[in-house]
């Protein structure tokens, strides 16, 4: 696995992949809930930040965002 750094991908494409992130997580955000927009928001945040980063899974062709704690390289 690898970090892919966030400023590379298409803005586009970056949007396309947070919006699948945030649709496959189903996360709870308690008793308010926040739009599609906020949560994407939010993630992206995340990034900007540094706490998450985009991973590529060479075994696995597949991309991922995953807490920057938990990334392990292979």
């Amino acid at each position: 696995m690898m970090i892919i750094p966030w400023e590379e991908i298409d803005s586009d494409t970056l949007y396309n992949l947070l919006e699948s992130f945030v649709l496959r997580e189903g996360t709870d955000y308690g008793e308010q809930e926040k739009t599609l927009e906020a949560k994407v928001a939010d993630v992206k945040r995340q990034l900007i930040s540094g706490e998450a980063v985009v991973v590529w899974s060479e075994l696995h062709e597949t991309i991922n965002i995953m807490p920057r704690g938990q990334f392990h390289p292979e």
